[in-house]
């Protein structure tokens, strides 16, 4: 295990009403709301933010938004500014999700300006990268990761990367059952950490928490975080259930 606390994101997507939100997060609150040897964050949808911290008060556990725009305020029916998650409890954002990009389609460009608000702003960026199935069969992984990474961190400095976490996310193990091996993950988490270290600095590089993405399980999440540069997991699906997402920041 390396120095940099691990953090357990659960990413609720488009699912809970409000009451099942509510449920969730209490019965989290109670499980591993005093878990003091990982961070542990849920990012629920926007109709359920505020109710969902108010049911995790007195506990640990941190709030996300699952998405954000990059304006405080204007006529942008239908979007949420940094300002309004902030005013709800929020204190990380998850920004550039594969099914951002690909469903609705958020740039490169697009995801760096919301990175560069949500910091500015005081919220934490999840910054997500990830190649597609044909993307890695063309042998384009890497140079899709770099160019997403590079396009995210556009303009930032070295004290903003400490703001910063990243989420490797290979598209093609979110939601399908596969998952990467823990060699895949660990080979991509290496390459993202040795592009930071050249675009900022080894240290800044080493002091950054990249978490992986795809399909993490209760069966699976401890091979993947023995790697040394697996520093936590964005959890989807398996997050909707209390016991399974327990036992994964458990691992």
């Amino acid at each position: 295990m390396n120095a940099r606390r691990p953090l357990i994101a659960g990413n609720w997507k488009m699912n809970k009403t409000v009451p099942e939100a509510v449920a969730l997060a209490a019965r989290l609150a109670q499980a591993v709301g005093d878990f003091e040897q990982r961070e542990v964050l849920v990012a629920p949808p926007f109709t359920a933010l505020l109710e969902v911290h108010r049911a995790l008060a007195g506990s640990r556990i941190l709030l996300a938004a699952q998405n954000m725009h990059a304006e405080d305020a204007g006529a942008f029916t239908g979007e949420v500014s940094p300002v309004m998650l902030l005013s709800v409890g929020c204190t990380h954002a998850i920004l550039g999700h594969s099914e951002r990009r690909q469903l609705f389609g958020e740039t490169d460009e697009s995801v760096n300006r919301k990175v560069l608000q949500a910091v500015r702003k005081g919220l934490r960026p999840i910054l997500c990268v990830g190649e597609t199935l044909a993307e890695r069969e063309a042998g384009r992984a890497r140079t899709v990761v770099e160019t997403q990474l590079k396009a995210g961190l556009n303009s930032l400095t070295r004290e903003d990367l400490s703001r910063i976490i990243l989420a490797y996310e290979p598209v093609w193990a979110i939601g399908t059952g596969r998952t990467a091996t823990p060699a895949q993950a660990q080979e991509m988490h290496g390459f993202i950490r040795g592009l930071l270290s050249g675009l900022f600095d080894p240290e800044s590089a080493g002091a950054t928490r990249i978490l992986y993405g795809g399909s993490v399980k209760p069966d699976n999440i401890s091979e993947l975080m023995a790697e040394p540069d697996i520093d936590g997991a964005l959890v989807g699906g398996a997050s909707l259930k209390a016991e399974d997402f327990e036992k994964i920041v458990k691992f």
